[in-house]
Parts: C-alpha cells; structure tokens; sequence
C-alpha cells in the first residue's frame, strides 16, 4: 500500500491527511523521502552539461518535495502532539537528518558546480532574485563547511550530527520535566485565586488525572498563580519548578548537554575561520557583530535595571505592610506587581480577563488583517492531528491565499511556547503553491477560553508572523515568508502586536464572555495606560538573557555554563528578585537547535525597528492608514529574504531607527 504521507494528497488545499496518517508511516516514510532526495542531488551533481542557474540552482529548489511532506507533517506533530512513539522517532531521526543534510552540503561535485556559477555571476543574466538565490546558495554552503576537506571536512560532519541528538534530547529532557510535574490543590489552596484560574486549575487536573485542582509548569496556568495566589509557600514551591526545568539532576539533565553544545559550536565556528560561534552566527544577520548586540542590549539594559530596582522597592514596602519581613524574592514579584496595578491603575486582572476571550482575539487578529490587506478567513471543516486544532480558508478578492491553522490550549503533549510555522511555504517555482501556516500557543482550557493580556499579544505576534508566511509573494521557496535575517524576522510579529492596542481593536473585540458588552471606556483607557507599568521587570528578565547567550558564544565555550551564567548577572548588577526569562536548562531557544543560539537578542533587535513602523502608520492617516499598510506588504510581508533586511525597512521607512523609540514605547525614558 502506499504510504499516506508520500501519496498524493486529495485533501482540500492538500493538506496533509491526518487521519490517514499513524506513527508507523514516518520511519518508512523518510527512508523512501531520503532515497529519493539524495538521487536528485546525485543526477544535479553528476549531470554532465555544464552548470547553469536552471540545472543546478533551480535543481535544487525543486529537490526534496517528498522530504518536504514528511518532515512538515513529523515535526508539527513532534512539537504540537508528541507522545512516547514520536519522541523516540525524533531521537532517531535527528543525527540521521543531520547526517543526509551534511552529505548534501559537502558534496564536493555539487559544491563545485555551485562555486562555478558564483565565479561567472556577471555574466548569468540572473534577475534579482535569482542572483540573491545563488548567493545564499553558496553562501550557504561555505558556512555548512563544503570548501572543507579532509579530517576538518569529515569533523564537521560529525559536530554536526551530535549538535542534533543533543538539541533533540534537550527539547525532550524539557517537555519531560515539564509534563511531570504538578503541584495539587486543595480547595483552601485556591483562596484568591479568581474563577479563571481555578477553572483552569480544575481543567489541568482532569488532563493529569489528578483527585483535584493543579498547577502545573505551562505559563498560562503557573503565572496566574503567582500573580493572585497570597500563599507566600505555595508559590516558592511553583517558582522553584518552574525555574528548575531541566536542571532536575537525572535523565532530564540539561546541564552537561548545554555544555557539550556550546563547546561543539565553538570548534564547529573555529573549523570555519571564525574566532567564536557569535562572529559566525552573527555575520548573516543585521547586526552582523557581537560588539553591535551588546551596545544594543546595554543600552536597554542601564535604563531598564533603573526601573526596576525603584519598582523593587515599591513592592517591598507592600510586602512588609503585609507583615512578610526579609528581601522581595522572585516569587513575589508578580504577585506584588498585580497588587500595585489594582492599586494605581484600579486595574483588576480577574476583571479584565473576561473581555479577553480566545475567540473574539481571533475574530480581532482576522480582523485587522481584513483591514490592512483584505484578506478573509472562513472556517474549513478538515481533519487536523488534535481535535484542538481549527483551520481557515485564507482568501482576497475571491482567490485562494492560504490556510491558516490554529492549535491553541496547553496539554502534555505539547512543549512549552508559541510558534509560527509553514507546513507548505509560498512559491511559484517548480510550481505555484499556496501556504499552509500553523500558530501554536499554550493558552488554558476553559468554557469559554480566557486570556490574559500578555496572552492576547502572544496571539497578535505569533499571527503577525502567520502573515508573513501568508502574504509572501516570491518565486523560489528557499526566500519565502520568515526565510530572513533572524534579527528581522520578529519584525512583522512584534509590529502586530501594535494592533491590539488599538482603542477601536479593543473596543470592538473586547466583549464581555457572559453579557456580551463592550470593555467599558475607563477600563480599556486603565489597559493601555498600565501597558507599561511592569515594564522595568520585563525588560531585565528579558535583556539578562540575552546578555547571557551572548556571553556563552562570544569567545571560547565555558567549561561550566551554570558558572558562566552566575558570572554575566553578577557583572551586570541583576536585581535579586528577577529571574532570567530563560535560565540555561531551560533555554530552549539556544539549545533545542542553533535557530536563536548567539541571536536571542533580536526580538529586541525587531523591536527596534517594530516601534518605529508603529510610528509610521501613526504619523500617516492611522493605524489602518491604507498607504502604509500597502507600504508594509510590498516592501516587507510579501518579500521574503529577496533583499538584504536593511535594505527592506529602508524601501518601507526610509531610514534606519534608534533605540530611542523602543526605550519610549516601553515607557523607560521619557516620552
């Protein structure tokens, strides 16, 4: 029989058959994709015409289709819906990946075809996008290491295939720990805490099974509780969980393999002529030197640290009015936080929350793009991997753009975060096709489903990239929808964030989950003036964390990064009661993979850039100005990685932005 992933896919829009597909299909599967994949590169490496950008370069953009159907398929299941069978696949897939992926980049015959076209560029008659095709090409393959030869070529290979396993097992070392662990409550245990959460908490204890009422480790739930629960015990207990993924000691130990990644990544730079992994990182992206991201990231850091060391002290004079002596510590932050936003702004997050539903958000974020760029969305009834999943026919003017795919709600089987991903990404070439894009959140559970406000821009940002992969508008897949600078890519999901804030977005969107009425006038004027309120903290947390894998990958590995780590906060001054974001057992942006290693400062980077675009629509008729919405698509959405990132934001904004904007949009300076 012929194996549903590989088949032909008669689904509406092709999308992947779900319901056709089990566990036993994937290891078949991508041996028959490998297979096929490596005698297309072989016929492109061993065709005896002379190289030209057709038979070589578009050879390899249309390479690899059915790899393409295998892996979009396992890894949107293996992050959104493992279970045991999945996990073990993964561990078993990642070095042979690593190793079919290497054999591509240093084979020598197709390296050096690329490396002909590169010499004779000139004389190509290229367009602009082929000739920004055929350098990431071979600049892709110098940076993989195929000029290499030899014991260095064949050490590359190696360093390769372990940094896989070790990101695999560090991704599962953390959804093990975080699906573990679980904190009961009783119903005295569940005083202060409003109907949300409690809800919530009751909803995770019937997922886990437990006699009652649980925190556990997702942030939808854990943060909640530290922000309303009073039991001072409770929440040290939940803190210290939640802090200690991965460092648990045992299998689930992350630390000795955060090491051996960094000092693999370092000898990995060093093969290259590169002095540390952050210069060879770094080269590609905007900021392009380490020097660059830390003058970045100190210059947020001085006025962000001012802020929240006066806030400290503001919450501890509340804590000790409450009759709890000794220092603020880092479980009473949020907590206390909560307390002083009531307080000033008369802000009530339980009351709030109501107004926040799940799916008005989504009627919101569909909304705005309506109105920005006249797409339309309408429900698709199709089979999904988790019955949590819901999709959308994306459509303008009557034509078919995309389809959009939203999997939000915390479970077990999902790791922790939110992300954006294309199943199918926008191309024209070897022949049209329209994307397929995915959102994952981690929202609670609930009847109807509530949302915090961090929760409701995590919807906003997270679509904001749905939108860049949906309104790509390029020939060859390799350039399209977020294949851009890692420091411009959270550019267009920060820039929607924008959105939400929008007066009339809220006022419209903003309804109450039982009556049905609009956010009241005072209230959402009490939101958008407390937006900034606990900005000194969440900046630190934040910046400290990127300060620190920079650290990690500027110069040589540390031999203990747990020490390392210890010796960049003390240097920095961090505030006693602030954790890292992202301490490094859990830090799975650097070391699940090397997508964000050395480059966790580019959310900053983006937003940079993403208040200054902000401005842009301010300065012009609105937020929904049509000028600067069409400005935005053209020079930035729909272009993908066809120009370098600078140029992009130039051709949208005409001038490159400083810091300035975002210390003022995070209320840290005077505006």
């Amino acid at each position: 029989m012929t194996n549903p992933i590989l088949s032909d896919w008669t689904t509406p829009f092709e999308i992947a058959p779900f319901n056709q597909i089990s566990d036993d299909d994937f290891a078949p599967a991508l041996d028959q994709a490998m297979q096929a994949h490596n005698a297309q590169i072989d016929a492109i490496a061993a065709n005896p015409d002379a190289p030209t950008f057709a038979n070589t370069i578009e050879a390899l953009e249309a390479a690899g289709e059915q790899m393409d159907k295998v892996l979009s398929v396992f890894f949107t299941v293996a992050g959104a819906d493992s279970n045991p069978a999945r996990e073990e696949l993964q561990r078993a897939f990642s070095p042979n990946l690593s190793a079919h992926f290497s054999g591509i980049s240093s084979n020598k015959a197709l390296f050096q075809r690329v490396a002909d076209l590169w010499a004779r560029k000139e004389n190509l008659d290229l367009t602009d996008e082929q000739a920004r095709v055929l350098m990431l090409t071979h600049r892709g393959f110098v940076r993989a290491g195929a000029a290499l030869e030899g014991a260095e070529d064949a050490r590359m290979q190696d360093i390769k295939a372990r940094l896989a396993t070790l990101g695999t097992n560090f991704t599962q070392n953390l959804l093990a720990d975080e699906r573990e662990w679980f904190m009961t409550l009783s119903e005295d245990d569940l005083e202060g805490l409003p109907d949300f959460a409690v809800k919530a908490a009751r909803a995770a204890g019937e997922e886990k099974g437990a006699e009652g009422p649980v925190v556990t480790l997702s942030r939808s739930l854990i943060v909640p509780f530290l922000q309303f629960s009073p039991r001072r015990d409770l929440r040290e207990r939940a803190y210290r969980a939640w802090t200690a993924r991965g460092a648990n000691g045992g299998e689930t130990d992350n630390r000795d393999i955060a090491a051996e990644t960094l000092t693999l990544r370092t000898e990995r730079a060093k093969l290259l002529g590169y002095d540390s992994f952050a210069d060879f990182k770094l080269e590609t992206e905007m900021a392009r030197t380490p020097d660059r991201v830390r003058d970045l990231l100190m210059q947020v850091w001085e006025p962000a640290k001012s802020r929240a060391n006066a806030d400290a002290d503001i919450l501890t004079q509340m804590m000790q009015e409450d009759g709890v002596n000794g220092p603020l510590e880092a479980w009473d932050w949020r907590y206390y936080a909560e307390k002083r936003r009531k307080a000033e702004h008369d802000l009530d997050e339980a009351a709030l929350k109501p107004y926040l539903q799940l799916d008005r958000m989504i009627e919101a974020a569909f909304a705005c793009a309506n109105r920005l760029f006249g797409l339309e969305f309408a429900p698709l009834d199709v089979p999904l991997y988790h019955p949590d999943c819901r999709a959308w026919e994306v459509t303008r003017n009557g034509q078919h753009i995309a389809v959009f795919i939203g999997d939000y709600f915390a479970r077990g089987s999902k790791r922790s975060g939110a992300w954006c991903s294309a199943m199918r990404a926008q191309a024209k070439f070897p022949k049209a096709q329209a994307p397929v894009v995915i959102n994952v959140c981690n929202f609670a559970k609930g009847d109807p489903a509530l949302l915090s406000y961090d929760d409701a821009r995590t919807l906003f940002h997270e679509f904001g990239h749905a939108l860049h992969q949906m309104l790509s508008d390029v020939t060859y897949e390799s350039i399209s929808g977020t294949s851009v600078a890692r420091d411009f890519v959270e550019l267009p999901s920060q820039l929607y964030e924008h959105w939400l804030e929008v007066p009339e977005v809220l006022a419209e969107f903003a309804t109450h989950a039982e009556t049905g009425q609009p956010m009241p006038q005072d209230m959402l004027d009490k939101v958008l003036k407390a937006a900034n309120l606990d900005q000194g903290f969440q900046t630190v947390e934040y910046v400290a964390s990127a300060l620190v894998d920079l650290a990690f990958h500027d110069g040589d590995a540390p031999a203990d990064p747990m020490a390392k780590q210890a010796e960049v906060l003390a240097g920095i001054g961090m505030p006693q009661a602030i954790g890292m974001r992202h301490a490094t057992p859990h830090f799975a942006h650097v070391f699940a993979g090397d997508g964000y290693s050395s480059g966790y400062y580019s959310y900053m980077w983006s937003e940079v850039m993403d208040a200054d675009a902000f401005a842009a629509f301010e300065e012009a008729g609105g937020a929904f100005d049509p000028e600067r919405a069409k400005a935005l698509e053209d020079n930035i959405l729909s272009t993908g990685g066809t120009r370098e990132a600078e140029e992009l934001y130039l051709a949208f904004r005409g001038r490159m932005p400083g810091v300035e904007a975002l210390l003022k949009g995070r209320g840290l300076i005077a505006a």
